[in-house]
């Protein structure tokens, strides 16, 4: 395993973790929900126009959609929720705006 992977599990792992509410002993299927998470993201396709499925719907409330979209787009994952919940499933509006919020901070 390389040493990005290892990390980028590592800290999945650890927001799993407080998702859940911070409880101690379940840190191996935090690691291995994390390491599934991280390796279904790196084969997702590398541009939002890719990743748009047929009906160009998606569904809020899918946690790894939201962390997907969190993750390509550089926002936080509250972040991600909000515009999935104010846009509702019009994916194309949802990755601009995502794409705008993080335009937006680089200047």
């Amino acid at each position: 395993m390389d040493d990005d992977r290892i990390e980028k599990i590592r800290q999945r792992a650890y927001e799993i973790w407080q998702r859940e509410g911070s409880i101690h002993g379940d840190h191996e299927r935090h690691w291995h929900q994390a390491e599934m998470e991280i390796d279904r993201e790196a084969a997702l396709p590398l541009t939002a126009d890719d990743a748009l499925p047929e009906t160009r719907e998606i569904d809020s409330s899918d946690v790894l959609t939201v962390e997907s979209l969190a993750m390509r787009t550089g926002i936080s994952s509250g972040e991600a929720q909000e515009l999935l919940d104010r846009l509702g499933n019009d994916r194309a509006a949802i990755e601009q705006a995502a794409r705008t919020i993080q335009a937006k901070r680089r200047r």
